[in-house]
């Protein structure tokens, strides 16, 4: 019989849960003989999926959602038995605020780039001339350029500065919290770069593209939201791959202090004293942490120059009578042309009607983004005021709200800065030499959305079952 083979996970958020999870539940069903052992250095699993319940509402502190055609959180619902439980946002207008005025994102826009001509010269987004400018891409060559760029330098050559700063910029700026200008296109959408090799123009290849997409309907007639969350808040996935791992095989609020080569096993030394000698190790933790692990062997350096965004979530709950809105908005995000501290706000109650009681809203603002980062060291009740009357200046709010959480997020926006692609291929390489029985995985790689995390996770629990039993 095969001796038992140990892994050992580091790192108990989204990445390292699917990680030990998967490991466990190959090794039950092709009996493998492994030992799973899940590290975490807080006394909570999740990472930044935090769901608070509190008074009927569902709140996240962190991710919202998850775009369903990426299907690897839908599958890990379904394999740990909450699939019944995902749930498509509301469609609604979605607005960007540029000069103290909300203006509806122009139909038919893919990240920013107009497929639908007569949407987007009608929008008040873009003066005359910036509309015409866009119109360029019809005409433009490729680009020429060889190796990465920033999102910036390609789409502005595209499309134009007015169409960048006012639509794409906060589009972008909502998800990665970062500067356009600095942003790598090969790292975040090298679809666009791709698009733009194939049909020459972005915004025809960009509308062929859109028009072979299926939209889903909804029960209710309308389209059917391109994102899903939990019926009861993204933290039941976290508590129910927790429930479904072995008894035993997970240890909270301990660090890996150190690690030690032991020819072809590696030694991870804990903050608490105690080790343990692993024959396979996932690290399934932020760049930084790694980088600062692996420093004492001359590895990893590059990881250190990375930077990662630091922000913040404020919700606010009111009675629905006190604020007056769109009548078909879900939210809107913000110009950074335009005087506010906050960068976006969704209006939780309408894109996702489960997470509030009835006759409540619940407003979700963003605050924080790369270069712009000290509002979040500021107290909770100052944030509070700040968020509060930029809001007052956008939509009609009465009163003050019923309650506030503010949730802060110290350097989380990892920022997949030019080259990185090529940083983290050397990362991966210098890995495989000096340690091959470690992997890396997680939101520092190979994107930065919850099921990309989780790809990376089943992606490095492949390659561990190769490396210990092929």
């Amino acid at each position: 019989m095969e001796d038992t083979k140990k892994v050992v996970v580091v790192g108990g958020g989204i990445t390292g849960l699917s990680s030990a999870f998967y490991l466990q539940k190959e090794a039950k069903e092709k009996g493998y003989p492994l030992d799973v052992l899940l590290v975490e250095s807080t006394h909570r699993l999740g990472g930044k999926i935090q769901t608070v319940r509190k008074d009927g509402f569902i709140i996240e502190r962190g991710p919202d959602s998850f775009l369903e055609r990426k299907k690897s959180i839908g599958e890990l619902a379904q394999d740990v038995g909450i699939a019944d439980q995902l749930v498509n946002n509301s469609t609604g207008q979605s607005f960007v605020l540029l000069e103290d005025r909300l203006h509806p994102i122009p139909k038919g826009s893919v990240m920013g780039i107009p497929t639908e001509l007569n949407n987007f010269f009608s929008s008040g987004l873009f003066s005359l001339s910036g509309k015409v400018r866009a119109l360029e891409d019809l005409v433009l060559p490729r680009s020429n350029v060889k190796g990465d760029q920033s999102l910036g330098q390609f789409f502005r050559r595209r499309l134009g500065n007015e169409v960048v700063e006012n639509l794409m910029e906060p589009l972008l700026s909502g998800i990665y919290a970062g500067d356009l200008d600095k942003l790598s296109l090969q790292s975040t959408y090298p679809q666009f770069y791709e698009t733009e090799q194939k049909y020459r123009s972005l915004i025809l290849g960009t509308r062929k593209n859109a028009a072979k997409r299926p939209t889903s309907p909804a029960p209710t007639g309308k389209v059917k939201g391109q994102f899903q969350t939990l019926r009861n808040g993204l933290e039941s996935l976290v508590e129910a791959i927790e429930s479904k791992l072995a008894p035993g095989s997970v240890l909270k609020g301990v660090k890996v202090e150190r690690i030690e080569k032991e020819e072809d096993q590696v030694n991870l030394i804990f903050n608490n004293g105690q080790s343990v000698i692993a024959d396979a190790v996932i690290f399934a933790t932020p760049h930084h942490v790694v980088s600062e692990l692996f420093e004492p062997y001359g590895l990893l350096t590059q990881l250190k120059e990375m930077p990662s965004a630091t922000v913040a979530t404020v919700a606010m709950a009111f009675p629905a009578d006190q604020v007056k809105q769109e009548d078909d908005g879900t939210g809107f995000v913000v110009s950074r042309n335009s005087d506010f501290a906050i960068t976006a706000c969704t209006w939780t109650h309408r894109k996702w009607p489960t997470t509030t009681p009835e006759g409540k809203v619940l407003l979700r603002s963003y605050v924080g983004r790369e270069g712009d980062e000290a509002i979040v060291d500021l107290s909770d009740k100052e944030i509070e005021k700040i968020v509060l009357d930029d809001l007052r200046k956008i939509i009609e709010i009465d009163g003050e709200p019923e309650f506030t959480m503010v949730s802060r997020w110290k350097k989380s926006m990892h920022q997949y800065t030019v080259g990185h692609k090529q940083r983290i291929e050397k990362s991966f390489h210098e890995i495989e030499e000096a340690f091959p029985m470690v992997k890396l995985a997680g939101a520092s790689y190979e994107g930065i959305g919850l099921p990309d995390c989780v790809n990376s996770g089943k992606k490095a629990v492949r390659e561990v079952l190769d490396d210990l039993f092929q």
